[in-house]
């Protein structure tokens, strides 16, 4: 294990939702993953069962792969890596600088209660808390001093619009946006599909796939001020 700082990336265990095969979108694991490795920190993969982490199986069509997935499809380590994750909470937060969420549609199902024990314990200790696309759903639950963890917070997330464009509104448990609002968050959102991250002390979002690699810069900038 090298002694460069560690980022533990929080995955879904989750190949389903309603009637859509899913898990976790790939680009949005391996764009961020690619950022912080060339920063000088370490991603630690876990997921919330341990193993292989599901991939949405649309993440690797062809039309929507993204050059970062290609890489990572073609990196032994890093497939490695994606085969062979840690339950997470099998992990100890004081390892960790920060905590990343990617999304997919797999981490509406087992991020609101199975993620929120660790997102509870990073933000506790006062570490960067990162979420991309439906990443945020790790949040819903979560709470900091008795109260939601992103109440008064700006976030941004997949929005409503976004959801409906892409057709899986009706699969999902419950609509992002809509409950971001309802624990008190500040929802922010650029056009649809369009790259939008939104920064608000340490907690670091992001609107979409294509706001992933943005936000793992986002991630490695406020690293390096945190860790200074």
């Amino acid at each position: 294990m090298s002694d460069l700082p560690r980022v533990l990336f929080a995955a879904t265990s989750a190949d389903k939702v309603g009637s859509l095969d899913t898990g976790c979108w790939l680009e949005e694991l391996a764009a961020p993953y690619y950022v912080l490795k060339s920063r000088g920190f370490e991603p630690v993969f876990s997921s919330t069962k341990g193993g292989k982490i599901p991939i949405d199986p649309k993440s690797i069509q062809e039309q929507y792969l993204a050059s970062t997935s290609r890489d990572f499809l073609k990196d032994d380590e890093a497939m490695t890596k994606l085969n062979n994750t840690v339950r997470m909470n099998e992990v100890d937060p004081k390892d960790f600088v920060a905590l990343f969420v990617p999304g997919g549609h797999g981490v509406m199902i087992d991020g609101p209660k199975d993620m929120k024990p660790l997102v509870e314990a990073f933000a506790k200790q006062d570490k960067i808390v990162a979420a991309v696309c439906h990443g945020p759903a790790a949040l819903t639950e979560a709470e900091l001093n008795g109260k939601p963890l992103v109440k008064g917070k700006k976030v941004t997330s997949l929005s409503n619009s976004e959801e409906e464009l892409i057709g899986a509104d009706k699969d999902v448990p419950f609509l992002l946006e809509d409950r971001l609002k309802e624990r008190g968050a500040i929802f922010e959102q650029a056009g649809n599909l369009e790259p939008h991250v939104v920064v608000d002390g340490k907690l670091i979002t992001g609107q979409n796939p294509a706001s992933s690699e943005p936000l793992g810069k986002a991630m490695a900038d406020a690293l390096s001020v945190a860790i200074r």
